[in-house]
């Protein structure tokens, strides 16, 4: 089965996911700055919305991945929060000053999540040596990888993507992300034989830019035709 997962920035993001009939959101906050953590509060509204998977951004601040012990904290908090209020999993990510996966302080957030699922987010799209890093975080235990192929778009990173997938072997889910439309996101999965897909997929609405349930239902028809 192929799975759509949409970037929900906000709490009407969420319900459009689910109208449009998406299996799974990544919720966040301020997606103008990449996305970063959301409340409590829009965390335990959006747990309550039915026939959807929860997965939770964690993510202090905006700017690089580069995290100090404070920055830690913040995450470790945050994710025990997160699976107090039922999320499915957790979205996570560090590197280290030099643009490597950060082990020692990814395992302590992959230790907090405490059997929640772990996506390792696109802090992997800054990485120096992407298939190092990709067995180090494989050597996790992460559930999945968000990447564009370190590439502006997925669709332009199909090269690395598919060697990902190769190279994963079926260790880890690579799931796509970044520039994903209904007219793009079949091609994606069908040249890099991953199975699952990441995007956002928003239009204008009252002049700020929110999860179109329409865009979600068309993707989600692309991704369930026959091969």
């Amino acid at each position: 089965m192929r799975i759509l997962e949409v970037c929900a920035g906000d709490l009407a993001s969420a319900h459009a996911a689910a109208q449009g009939g998406a299996q799974r959101i990544e919720l966040c906050s301020s997606l103008e700055l990449d996305g970063l953590t959301p409340s409590p509060d829009t965390i335990a509204a959006a747990r309550r919305i039915e026939g959807l998977k929860l997965h939770v951004l964690i993510r202090p601040r905006a700017g690089d991945f580069v995290y100090d012990n404070a920055d830690t904290g913040t995450m470790l908090r945050d994710i025990c929060l997160a699976r107090q209020l039922g999320a499915d999993g957790v979205v996570i990510g560090a590197l280290t000053p030099e643009g490597d996966i950060d082990i020692p302080r990814c395992r302590l957030l992959v230790e907090a999540a405490q059997g929640m699922q772990v996506t390792f987010h696109r802090a992997f799209d800054h990485a120096r040596h992407p298939l190092r890093a990709l067995e180090d975080i494989i050597s996790l235990g992460c559930t999945r990888l968000l990447t564009s192929g370190q590439a502006p778009t997925a669709e332009a990173g199909i090269p690395l993507l598919r060697q990902l997938v190769l190279q994963a072997d079926g260790r880890i889910i690579i799931m796509p992300g970044a520039g994903i439309t209904p007219a793009n996101a079949r091609l994606i999965l069908d040249q890099t034989g991953a199975t699952e897909i990441h995007g956002s997929l928003r239009s204008p609405h009252n002049g700020h830019l929110i999860t179109d349930p329409l865009l979600v239902n068309q993707t989600v028809l692309a991704l369930s035709r026959p091969l």
